[in-house]
């Protein structure tokens, strides 16, 4: 009978090695590690039993595969094809997006990948067709054989990789403070208010073994970075204080992690407190269908101190069997491919884009192409600084060299030459600008009278500029989710960099206030918004920037009319002036009546006016009120077509300011 490895059977069933390892153990089989070997008269009986633990879910997700139905779609894909080739309402995959948090209307266009995911959601495989003679973005562009330098993927030049390890969790649950412990360093001093405002990466060495982690913000308006993060990962530490247990943003972080589909590694942090109660995390766990290997499940879960190190070798430990179990490997030999975690505009380097090598090697002097963008590679710097020459597999560097700041999540490959480069990136330069085109056109009766409708909306326009585009995008995102049908907020532009006399005059032009993220503003820009009239807001931590835009919107607002009813009369007698209007005898019955409120003039209990009283007479004197009981002489602004018997409600318009 043929030899059976831990590693292969935890393949076969998809649970972890060390699930397998605990499960031979009960049996009375003595194994250790992911590459020992299964006794040969045990294979049999071990085979039985794990089929009958995890054989029925097997045979469940064979019949779910069965039952899911294959559509195709062309690019660029809109809310409204994706609803018509799986015969959905437009509405239900709109719900489905929004559960997302992505707000789209019918006609707007969504991301490949969103398209893929909401398509799974109804049990459908959404097939994008690609386009003839045409690419969608960098990624494609890149892949051209015309484009991308030439090489022979051998084999033996394969090598293993380090992992890429993504810390995920809410927001102060001590992702950052967890790595500094690591590294010994102290990134957590150097964020505003103590929280990750951007992507880091870095690497460290561990029992030979090197280690990249990346960190990513834990404040939900950092949603579509975290979501990055995920998707560059091999494998997630999701960090839950002992203390707290899971959180809205945990949850959101494990979702990203399990939609990523890499392993899941649950780090109880915070185990140095008193109310430290990990069997709290535990039961979280269990109740959001992650089950800890301590109760059963094949998750893996470390108690841990970031403040202590309590606990820190068994989570790389475990780290460095998660990424045994993977097999990761890279060419290094090949030319590089990469991922932009994070690009700025420095000053005194030019554009610059934090990235995370996946595979080959990026070197100095190369010619890169990232989206619509290229360049030759002037230098790298690792993440203390330091300079360096090449960067291999999973190898986090900040290059210098693109000829501007690319989105975060955008792909990078070297390219064959500068000329090559140059064509690629003003293709993909001149696809997006259609892209945008044909997401802006109004396509349908529909569309056309949503955007009539869209226009009555009051709306407080901004113009916003970051340090790096990744806190731009989640400033853009926080503001569209804010709760307001009455008001919408139009972004005129978004860029990173300073602020300069460009950035006023666009704002004067458009009406808009200027909000400024971690950025400065240029000399002499804040003597041109005071003769401009511009508002200019600084800001550093994004809590008090979505703080003020609130504030702002609300003063955009109109101010919410009220009528309160402050009297009541009925008239009894018409009298004729000789000069101006008619005069109304009436007797006051409720309240009572005042010179310059609102009155409304019922007749059998239709209104018949609405206007002002414009004076009130006791006898021979003008006097200002009327109170209940009463009689007095009313006229009303513009208004004669009295009658005995007519009714006259008195009310006084109360502002109320306007909220959200």
């Amino acid at each position: 009978m043929k030899k059976v490895k831990v590693k292969s059977l935890a393949e076969k069933y998809k649970v972890t090695a060390q699930k397998i390892v605990a499960i031979l153990k009960e049996e009375g089989i003595d194994v250790k590690t992911a590459s020992s070997v299964v006794p040969e008269a045990d294979i049999e009986l071990v085979e039985m039993h794990l089929d009958e633990l995890f054989g029925s879910k097997k045979e469940q997700k064979k019949s779910e595969k069965k039952e899911c139905q294959t559509v195709s779609i062309k690019p660029p894909v809109a809310v409204r094809a994706l609803a018509d080739v799986m015969d959905k309402k437009p509405n239900e995959v709109i719900a489905e997006l929004m559960k997302e948090g992505i707000f789209a209307s019918i006609n707007q266009t969504i991301e490949n990948e969103v398209a893929e995911k909401v398509a799974k959601k109804f049990n459908f495989e959404l097939k994008i067709e690609k386009r003839d003679k045409e690419t969608h973005a960098a990624n494609s562009n890149a892949n051209n054989t015309d484009v991308v330098a030439k090489f022979v993927d051998r084999e033996e030049d394969h090598i293993q990789r380090p992992p890429v390890v993504t810390f995920l969790g809410h927001v102060d649950h001590g992702k950052t403070s967890l790595q500094d412990k690591v590294r010994e360093t102290s990134v957590v001093k150097g964020e505003a208010g103590g929280i990750t405002q951007h992507i880091g990466a870095s690497t460290i060495d561990y029992n030979n073994h090197k280690i990249t982690f990346i960190d990513t913000p834990g404040h939900e308006a950092f949603t579509q970075m975290r979501a990055r993060g995920a998707h560059v990962t091999d494998i997630a530490i999701l960090v839950v204080a002992a203390n707290d247990g899971f959180m809205p943003q945990t949850i959101e972080a494990m979702n990203h992690a399990l939609a990523a589909e890499v392993p899941v590694i649950v780090a109880i942090n915070k185990m140095d407190l008193p109310e430290a109660d990990p069997d709290k995390v535990l039961l979280h766990m269990q109740q959001n269908n992650l089950m800890s290997e301590d109760w059963g499940g094949d998750v893996g879960t470390v108690r841990v101190s970031a403040h202590t190190g309590q606990g820190l070798d068994e989570l790389l430990d475990r780290i460095l069997l998660e990424s045994e179990m993977l097999e990761l490997n890279a060419n290094p030999k090949r030319p590089g491919v990469a991922t932009v975690l994070e690009a700025q505009l420095e000053q005194g380097l030019g554009a610059t884009s934090n990235i995370l090598v996946q595979d080959g090697t990026i070197k100095e002097g190369d010619v890169v192409i990232c989206g619509e963008y290229f360049g030759r590679v002037k230098s790298m710097l690792d993440e203390n600084g330091n300079k360096v020459f090449e960067a291999g597999p999973s190898t986090p560097v900040k290059l210098v060299g693109l000829s501007g700041v690319p989105e975060a999540g955008t792909e990078m490959h070297v390219a064959r030459n500068e000329k090559v480069a140059r064509q690629a990136a003003e293709k993909a330069a001149s696809e997006k600008r259609q892209e945008a085109l044909r997401g802006s056109s109004v396509t349908s009766a529909d569309d056309l009278f949503s955007k009539i409708n869209q226009s009555k909306q009051a709306s407080l326009k901004i113009i916003i500029k970051s340090d790096v585009r990744g806190s731009g995008e989640a400033i853009i995102d926080s503001l569209n989710k804010l709760p307001s049908e009455k008001i919408k907020v139009d972004v005129v532009s978004a860029s990173v960099g300073s602020i300069s006399e460009n950035d006023v005059m666009l704002a004067a032009a458009s009406d808009a206030i200027i909000v400024g993220f971690h950025v400065r503003v240029n000399n002499g820009v804040n003597a041109l918004a005071k003769r401009e009239g511009v508002d200019i807001r600084l800001y550093s931590i994004i809590y008090e920037l979505l703080e003020d835009i609130t504030d702002a919107l609300t003063g955009k607002l109109e101010p919410v009319k009220r009528e309160n009813n402050i009297g009541k009369a009925k008239i009894l007698k018409i009298f004729s002036v000789s000069k101006g209007p008619k005069v109304c005898g009436c007797m006051v019955e409720e309240g009572s009546v005042r010179v310059g409120a609102m009155a409304k003039v019922y007749r059998d209990g239709g209104m018949i006016f609405n206007g002002e009283i414009t004076s009130l007479r006791r006898f021979q004197d003008d006097v200002k009120e009327v109170k209940s009981g009463l009689e007095c002489g009313i006229r009303l602004d513009n208004f004669m077509d009295f009658d005995e018997n007519d009714v006259i409600e008195v009310y006084e318009i109360e502002l109320k300011k306007a909220t959200l």
